[in-house]
């Protein structure tokens, strides 16, 4: 069995900052690929930031030089670092990560619960 859960959502103003955390568990031998999507209410859901088991990153050109993904394997852990941050920018944000696990044949994509970030004043 595998999980992800993200955490570090919340309320904030125009120009702050939050930090996003997608955290992974369970039978895992190897994360790939791990992506931040985001679901605005009445919007489809959009690819935000991904990073590879390389570290190798892309941004939507919406969130460029503002956001940044980074991973830390040993924790198995992927962030978001979301800084002048705006009010479009309220959303659930989900992880989705290409996860190979025990008893599984081949990798396969696992999401997250989500984490609600809401920018108001």
């Amino acid at each position: 069995q595998v999980q992800l859960v993200e955490s570090g959502g919340g309320l904030v103003q125009p120009g702050g900052s939050l930090r996003l955390s997608c955290a992974a568990s369970g039978s895992i031998l190897s994360i790939n690929a791990v992506d931040w999507y985001r679901q605005a209410p009445g919007k489809e859901r959009e690819l935000v930031a991904g990073i590879t088991s390389g570290g190798d990153t892309k941004y939507a050109d919406s969130v460029k030089g503002r956001f940044t993904i980074s991973r830390d394997n040993a924790k198995n852990t992927v962030y978001l670092q979301m800084n002048s941050l705006k009010p479009e920018d309220t959303a659930a944000y989900y992880c989705k990560a290409h996860i190979l696990s025990l008893g599984i044949s081949g990798p396969r994509n696992y999401w997250g619960q989500g984490t609600q970030v809401t920018v108001s004043s």
